[in-house]
């Protein structure tokens, strides 16, 4: 049996284009010979539609494209994915369903099983789990059709009572194929082959996953569909972050025609990444999940140039040069700033940063309106310290002026936080806290640094001075960051500690860190969310992002 798989990067609510790619690939893999075509979870509408599932008239168009799709699937079978309704009076309006297509006509519905409801994942606020499970049969094939989630529930501790393969294997499929919309995260690659491979192998089933890729607002999908024989031998990987479409022949002894690429013997070290924050780690997959992140955010959302503060730091000349990568450099529009306390290497720096790109930029200097602040609040600050509301005056002159420039030209801003500044409040609220997009929100200020020697590993594009200089907001005379915060090596790593792997603050100490920066890194984090919830979109690129994925009080008093 020839099967495709079809790697597709869909539109959320776009329902034209998501049909179209649908059936273009359905003609490429009949042009192949394929028997049967693959797509990934909820492709007729994207992933997730969230609260568009609310609406009927969202649920009749996934429907009308339904039937579009089926008119196509006449001399192959076709498995696309896209919520159904649940004709029981019980139990959630819908299902999260996989819809199996030939001879034009729906053949069988496949719902799912294990609804997840963790992290960036709500599916069980929308839909209902499968009431029952029936392999589907198939020119002589019994096919094992699950969505997503219902492969994840293997392992010493289950997160769910039921798994939908093992009442599968009653009726003794041939084969398993998976409908997926799994996230991306720098950690995740390896676990994701480990879960399918420990199907295979406890199946003796070769399994075709289909998994999506690109970026919908802060979550990115990075493909990666796999193909393993019933051995456990990895067979075929589909690349990440790009569209794919490829052709896979099945023998009927459960092998699959193509050269192994990983024996099922291979195993994976990946509990020492999991354990300890390592900053280098993936560097050239982040990399390209952030290119995709930016470039999915404005082509989806019709937006074609961008805008940021560029300040000589190495924050905003990371984000320019993913900018200018993903976007195009003529596309990019730099704004140096400078205010009294700016020094004129980091205005240097930003420039030849700018050249270095060939990007637009300008300077404007923020002497005068910063003055004009201070003397029209005069007469309330009278001969009081300067302090942190002088600092701010200046960032938040600064928001506003990319703000005046973005609407005047169409332009999006482009917001340049680190992971570590936002974790620990290092930011101004309505200044350089302004933004569309975060394009390095998700990314600890360690990580920031790694990513911008990666980016200079053929040559220099961000100036080595830029990499090699002191960290510093430059709102007051010799400000640095450090000034403020514990070294960013610390720093970063206690961070880490907390937010990805929900340590509390007696078992991070317990791994060596000094009590007293745990007490004070922790309580900067809790007493900071009120920024964080008004922050803009992150791109996600760790298993824990601020965001979506992260609910915690505001007034929360917890460790604080």
């Amino acid at each position: 049996m020839k099967i495709t798989i079809a790697q597709q990067n869909y539109h959320i609510g776009n329902f034209e284009s998501n049909t179209a790619k649908i059936i273009e690939a359905i003609k490429e893999a009949k042009q192949q010979g394929a028997d049967l075509i693959l797509f990934s979870e909820l492709c007729v509408c994207g992933y997730p539609p969230r609260d568009f599932l609310e609406f009927s008239d969202f649920i009749n168009k996934c429907y009308n494209a339904v039937d579009i799709i089926k008119e196509h699937a006449d001399t192959i079978g076709v498995v696309i994915g896209s919520p159904a309704r649940n004709p029981k009076f019980e139990g959630k309006d819908l299902f999260n369903a996989a819809f199996f297509l030939y001879e034009k006509e729906i053949k069988a519905e496949v719902h799912k099983t294990l609804l997840p409801t963790y992290d960036v994942f709500d599916e069980y606020r929308y839909f209902e789990p499968a009431f029952d499970w029936n392999v589907v049969e198939f020119k002589g094939k019994k096919l094992a059709i699950t969505i997503c989630e219902d492969i994840w529930n293997l392992g010493d501790n289950p997160l769910y009572r039921i798994c939908p393969m093992d009442a599968l294997i009653k009726q003794a499929p041939d084969l398993m194929l998976n409908l997926s919309a799994s996230p991306f995260d720098y950690t995740h690659n390896e676990d994701r082959k480990a879960v399918i491979k420990s199907n295979v192998l406890k199946y003796k089933l070769p399994m075709f996953y289909c998994n999506t890729v690109g970026s919908q607002t802060e979550i990115v999908f990075d493909g990666t569909s796999l193909s393993f024989d019933k051995h456990g031998n990895l067979c075929k990987m589909l690349p990440m972050f790009k569209e794919a479409l490829e052709t896979i022949v099945l023998n009927d002894d459960g092998t699959i025609d193509a050269p192994v690429i990983e024996r099922a013997e291979y195993l994976p070290d990946t509990e020492f990444a999991a354990k300890e924050f390592q900053p280098a780690l993936n560097l050239e997959m982040i990399h390209e999940a952030l290119l995709l992140g930016i470039r999915d955010y404005f082509k989806k959302m019709g937006f074609t140039k961008a805008i940021l503060g560029s300040s000589g730091g190495i924050d905003s000349a990371l984000v320019l040069t993913l900018a200018c990568e993903a976007l195009g450099p003529e596309n990019v529009r730099a704004i140096l700033m400078p205010s009294p306390y700016s020094t004129e290497h980091s205005v240097n720096d930003a420039e030849a940063l700018s050249k270095n790109l060939n990007n637009p930029y300008d300077i404007i200097r923020i002497n005068s309106i910063y003055e004009s602040f201070l003397e029209t609040l005069q007469p309330l600050f009278k001969d009081l310290p300067f302090s942190v509301a002088e600092e701010n005056i200046q960032s938040r002159i600064r928001g506003n002026l990319l703000m005046a420039i973005a609407n005047k030209f169409g332009y999006i801003l482009l917001n340049t936080s680190n992971k570590s500044e936002l974790s620990t409040g290092y930011g101004t609220l309505y200044g350089d806290m302004a933004g569309g997009l975060s394009v390095l929100g998700d990314c600890y200020k360690s990580q920031v640094y790694a990513l911008a020697k990666y980016i200079n590993r053929d040559k220099e594009i961000i100036p080595a001075n830029i990499l090699i200089k002191a960290p510093s907001a430059e709102l007051r005379p010799n400000q640095k960051d450090s000034d403020s915060l514990p070294d960013y090596a610390v720093l970063d790593s206690i961070l880490y500690q907390y937010i990805e792997r929900r340590l509390g603050p007696n078992e991070i100490k317990a791994l060596g860190f000094d009590s007293a920066t745990v007490d004070r890194t922790l309580k900067l984090v809790n007493t900071n969310e009120y920024k964080r919830n008004q922050f803009c979109p992150i791109i996600r690129v760790s298993e824990k992002a601020y965001g979506v994925g992260r609910r915690v009080p505001i007034v929360g008093r917890y460790l604080s």
